[in-house]
């Protein structure tokens, strides 16, 4: 038996990200881009107006105040897209719209809220100064600057610059498939009402929909039996995949297979359990080169599992660099026990109360009680030399719910 974190180790020194791939932007949000987007134009490309109003000679204006306006004659409109057809001069004035080129002679704009129209002139109530409410060549991007630098998460942003730049596709890193199976006799399908003895399968989409989060693509293989014939045939159609995971058949059962499989048919098998609670029988290997995880059986234990090895993994296969949960602590809101030498992580709900961030358990944390996944937005993390922590203690969480660390950063240590 390992720790976490030596389990951890060995699984991340092994794991290189996926190749390259061009997709269309709209699907490369989330993605991490594997190329530099260097600007091949000025942004924005000429001098336009910032806001609907009235482009001008700034030196004309000096003298221009609520009870004085100055006279200007309107000499033309310019809608957004369209080109300047006159040049302004001294004493004029070129009705503009937000976006629109800047005629050649004006170096202002004055907003149409402080003016008056008033047939072929407008009345400027207040002086200008150069380059008010002008957008100027390369403002927001020159061109040659280099404006998204590989390894970034693309965000909503980024692409907004990449449809300015004229990028339409972009090259990402691939999103690995993922193989999902869940092994034993006693599971049966998610349609079908278990009979006496049975259970759903639960443990396939729980592992999906944690998969989809951290942008992999799940491949469902179904449910392999307690037969080691059946299990070596799954396992030779999930090597197709870039990684493996299957739950259950890890432990020290006459029925569980999994480990032995691997030891036959895989060329590495690196760990077999690891110090944490839940999720001790967990083994890792490979077969024909493809990462295996022989995650445990009961539900809780697979997806903390997941939380703590192959997220983490996933993540780095997708050229991620931030691949660790956010920690921070909180006051434990009760006492609790466990036994010493064994890292636990323990399902929580972490809730702002009288100014300070508390941690309660969700309630029982039997490995099998799935609402405990459900309810939690933490786990809090107890390392193996603790036995014991009192209430109103700080605890260390690693947060599930990241959303909840936008909400008050500054209270987070």
């Amino acid at each position: 038996m390992i720790a976490v974190e030596e389990a951890l180790k060995i699984i991340l020194t092994g794991c290189r990200p996926l190749g390259l791939e061009k997709v269309d932007i709209l699907n490369a949000r989330g993605r991490v881009i594997g190329e530099d987007i260097v600007a091949l134009r000025d942004i924005p490309s000429v001098s336009n107006a910032a806001k609907d109003g009235y482009a001008l000679r700034s030196g004309d204006t000096k003298d221009a105040k609520a009870g004085k306006p100055a006279v200007f004659e309107v000499i033309e409109t310019i809608a957004a897209g369209r080109v300047p057809r006159k040049t302004v001069k001294d004493g004029q004035a070129a009705r503009i719209m937000t976006g629109a080129r800047i005629p050649k002679g004006a170096d202002a704009v004055v907003c149409r809220e402080d003016t008056v129209e008033s047939g072929k002139t407008v009345l400027i109530k207040s002086a200008a100064s150069p380059g008010l409410e002008v957008r100027f060549p390369g403002e927001d991007v020159r061109k040659g600057k280099r404006v998204i630098a590989a390894g970034s998460v693309l965000r909503p942003g980024h692409i907004g610059m990449l449809a300015a730049l004229g990028k339409a596709r972009v090259s990402v890193y691939q999103r690995p498939r993922v193989a999902i199976l869940a092994t034993g006799d006693e599971l049966v399908d998610i349609e079908i009402d278990p009979p006496a003895g049975k259970v759903v399968n639960s443990n396939s989409y729980a592992l999906a929909a944690q998969v989809l989060e951290c942008g992999g693509i799940p491949v469902m293989l179904g449910i392999g039996r307690d037969q080691k014939e059946e299990l070596v045939e799954k396992f030779h159609v999930a090597r197709r995949s870039d990684v493996i995971l299957s739950s259950g058949g890890v432990s020290v059962g006459d029925y569980d297979f999994v480990k032995d499989v691997m030891g036959d048919i895989g060329n590495a098998m690196h760990f077999w359990r690891v110090a944490m609670r839940p999720g001790k029988p967990l083994a890792y290997g490979a077969i024909d080169g493809v990462p295996l995880f022989g995650l445990p059986g009961n539900p809780v234990s697979v997806m903390v599992s997941f939380e703590q090895f192959v997220r983490p993994f996933l993540l780095k296969m997708q050229g991620h660099t931030r691949i660790f949960r956010q920690t921070f602590t909180a006051e434990s809101a009760q006492d609790i026990k466990k036994s010493a030498g064994i890292k636990h992580f323990i399902r929580a709900v972490v809730q702002k109360e009288k100014g300070r961030y508390v941690a309660r358990m969700t309630g029982e944390q039997g490995s099998g009680i799935l609402t405990s996944m459900v309810t939690a937005n933490a786990f809090i993390v107890l390392n193996e030399n603790v036995s014991c922590v009192k209430k109103g203690e700080k605890v260390v969480l690693q947060l599930l719910d990241e959303t909840l660390i936008k909400t008050d950063v500054s209270r987070f240590d």
